[in-house]
């Protein structure tokens, strides 16, 4: 019987009313489906908006991982070039890459790790040349800032 994602993740809902009882819940989707793209998404979600950028950052690798080989690409994003998919388009996988991977960027910008968010968004600059999914610009206010 395939899993529901939607199933695991019941409770997960009211993240800003009632956290204690989503981060439990998202724990149980986490225990017994810790591959599910959606599980991991709302696990990833619900640790950026709780403001733990670790733990966000962590499940946005994850969703990196599990994107690329959907798509077929390496799993480390250091070893992924602007041909191996199409990563400005529209589909899915390439989507989800992209974002995820900025998340990771973004993630680690908020944790000080300002060496790694300038590497991982300057790969997502050069991954997506169009920009679509806004690492360069990012990228470009974390620059301006100073990493502040």
């Amino acid at each position: 019987m395939p899993i529901d994602a939607a199933d695991l993740l019941a409770g997960a809902e009211a993240a800003r009313t009632r956290p204690v009882e989503s981060a439990a819940a998202i724990d149980r989707a986490l225990k017994a489906a810790p591959h599910d793209p959606e599980v991991r998404l709302a696990a990833y979600r619900f640790a950026f908006y709780a403001h733990d950028y670790a733990q966000a950052r962590d499940h946005a690798g994850v969703l990196v991982a599990h994107a690329a080989r959907q798509l077929n690409i390496a799993t480390d994003w250091r070893a992924v070039r602007p041909g191996d998919a199409a990563f400005s388009a529209m589909e899915f996988a390439p989507g989800l890459y992209m974002q995820a991977l900025i998340a990771q960027g973004y993630c680690a910008a908020r944790l000080g790790a300002l060496d790694e968010a300038r590497a991982v968004l300057a790969h997502t600059a050069r991954l997506d040349p169009t920009d679509r999914f806004g690492g360069a610009w990012l990228l470009h206010h974390l620059e301006a800032a100073g990493g502040d």
